[in-house]
Order: C-alpha cells, then sequence, then structure tokens
C-alpha cells in the first residue's frame, strides 16, 4: 500500500539570475512498512523536501499525496490539523517541552486534539523504547539518548501515516546514535509503521530498507538496500527489548476519526525561540510552546 507520493514536485527561490531551484522535479513514492533513508550532501535539497513531505511549506509546483490525500492543495487551517493527526516528526534537537514530564510529552500531540491516549498502546511503546519507568521524570533529567526516545515514541503515539525523521541522530554520540537508528527501525517494525529519514550520514544510511540520494533538486539514485546490510533490528544493532505482539502493527495502522480542534491550535507558530521560552511558564505556557515547537502552523514573521 502506498502512503507517500510526490509528483514533479518543485520548489524555486528568487527569480532570474538569483533562482534557487532547491527541488526540481521530484517523483518518488513510499510503501507502508518502508524504511527509507533519504541522503544528500549540504544544499543538495534533502531538508526541503522533508518540509514538503511534512506539509511544513508549499511546493512551487506539483503534488505531495499522504495517505491519498492532496496536502499540496490543502488550505493552512486542514493542512495544519492533516499534519498534526497524520504525519509524525522526530528532529535533531528532540522538540521536548522542558515542563513537561516524559508521559505528558509523549500524549501531548493528542491531548491537544481533543483526544484521550490509548493507555495500553501508550504503554507498549514505552516498554518497547525502554522509558517506561522514567515516565515521571523530566526532559533535563535524561541523557540526549533517552530524550530521543521519548521524542520517537511521541511520534508513534499518535498512530500516524507517516514519520518524517531530520537527522534523528545529528546530536548524539556514536553509540547513541546506533542505539536510536537500532530503536527506529525495531519500533517500525513493531508498531507497523513507515519512516522516511533525512540523512547527510552514508553509514546510517545503509541502515535503512532503501536509499534515496538526491543532488540539486533531483534525484539521482534510488535503491533497496541488500537484506545483508539492511538485516533486521535486533541482529544490526543488538536490541533485545522487543516483545513479539502481533496486535502492535495492528492497533497502529487502525485509522480513527478525531475532533475536538481548538483555536489555538490554528494559531500556533512551529518554532519557539530560546529567550521565547524562558518567558513561558507553568503547564499551560508548556503546552503552548509544544504547539509551537511540533505541532503548529508554520510561523510567518
Amino acid at each position: 500500500m502506498e502512503i507517500l507520493r510526490t509528483i514533479g514536485l518543485k520548489k524555486y527561490y528568487g527569480s532570474g539570475a538569483g533562482l534557487v531551484k532547491a527541488l526540481d522535479g521530484i517523483n518518488m513514492s513510499i510503501e507502508e512498512g518502508e524504511f527509507a533513508a533519504v541522503v544528500g550532501t549540504s544544499g543538495s535539497g534533502k531538508s526541503t523536501l522533508l518540509h514538503m513531505l511534512g506539509g511544513l511549506d508549499y511546493p512551487t509546483e506539483g503534488k505531495v499525496i499522504v495517505d491519498g490525500k492532496d496536502i499540496s492543495a490543502m488550505k493552512e487551517t486542514e493542512l495544519t490539523i492533516f499534519r498534526r493527526r497524520n504525519i509524525g516528526f522526530i528532529f535533531q534537537n528532540y522538540n521536548l517541552v522542558p515542563v513537561l514530564n516524559v508521559y505528558e510529552n509523549v500524549v501531548l500531540p493528542l491531548e491537544l486534539d481533543g483526544e484521550k491516549p490509548d493507555r495500553e498502546f501508550v504503554r507498549e511503546v514505552m516498554e518497547t523504547l525502554g522509558i517506561y519507568e522514567r515516565q515521571a521524570s523530566m526532559p533535563n533529567q535524561l541523557s540526549g539518548g533517552q530524550q530521543q526516545r521519548v521524542a520517537i515514541a511521541r511520534a508513534l503515539a499518535s498512530k500516524p501515516a507517516i514519520i518524517l525523521a531530520d537527522e534523528p541522530t545529528g546530536n548524539l554520540d556514536s553509540r547513541n546514535s546506533k542505539e536510536v537508528m537500532g530503536l527506529l527501525k525495531v519500533t517500525g517494525e513493531q508498531f507497523g509503521q513507515t519512516i522516511v529519514m533525512i540523512t547527510h550520514n552514508e553509514a546510517l544510511a545503509q541502515l535503512c530498507s532503501r536509499v534515496i540520494r538526491i543532488e540539486d533538486g533531483k534525484i539521482w539514485k534510488d535503491g533497496k538496500n541488500s537484506a545483508q546490510n539492511y538485516g533486521t533490528g535486533t541482529q544490526r544493532h543488538g536490541f533485545s527489548g522487543v516483545r513479539e505482539d502481533g496486535t502492535a502493527a495492528k492497533n497502529m495502522t487502525e485509522k480513527r476519526e478525531r475532533t475536538g480542534v481548538g483555536a489555538d491550535e490554528q494559531k500556533a507558530a512551529e518554532n519557539v525561540t530560546g529567550r521565547q521560552q524562558q518567558n513561558l511558564t507553568g503547564k499551560h505556557a508548556g503546552e503552548m510552546a509544544a504547539r509551537n515547537t511540533w505541532g503548529g502552523i508554520r510561523y510567518e514573521k
């Protein structure tokens, strides 16, 4: 089943002699359950591609279809709601809300959407990631690797159609990088999740099932990794904390109708500067910061 498709995707900046073709006719398709890496050097267009795939910006031309819906044709409010419900994000900087504990960070996207968290499913995700015993801890009590585990759990908790990971190991040392990659693969398999990861790291890309290479805004190579290179999450990374439970994938692929979106979410900005975060106090302020950080609308300066 196809989860993601781009058709003639273009993103241009400037005009005339200053025209920059960040994306120049990208055609790609991602199937359900794939763990694909988009690899490219700085300036290749990979980050711009992630913004297009995640509905964080509109293309100059072409289409982005996620779970059968053309998000490039959606209005701002519709796109914001769709993105929050169907696309999970994992960022290099974790983007956890400092005034919320681990569990509150994991379930916050659901609560912002007026949903009651599926506690059994959330517990299974957190146990698989090895953070259930730390659910009452605050982000500043966790290591970088643990914080990224929380970010992975947050992305999985809403059972999205696809997860987009933007350099998820960029702030981690080599040991934690391999551990996080192993966890991404294991949880993808465990919960039937589709993942697209942006990276410049060739070694990490080889741990994915598919590698898409992009240069000068165009795809110049797209291929599957061999079984020998890809292996399984437990074989490649020695991770043994996964339960053999077939109900997880079924739960992940269930489609749910959701209601209860408030007007405040529609006014949220995407990013919060350090100074803005310092001015936020209390749990409510932390929730507003969360909306701004990973669940909101593009910030128009």
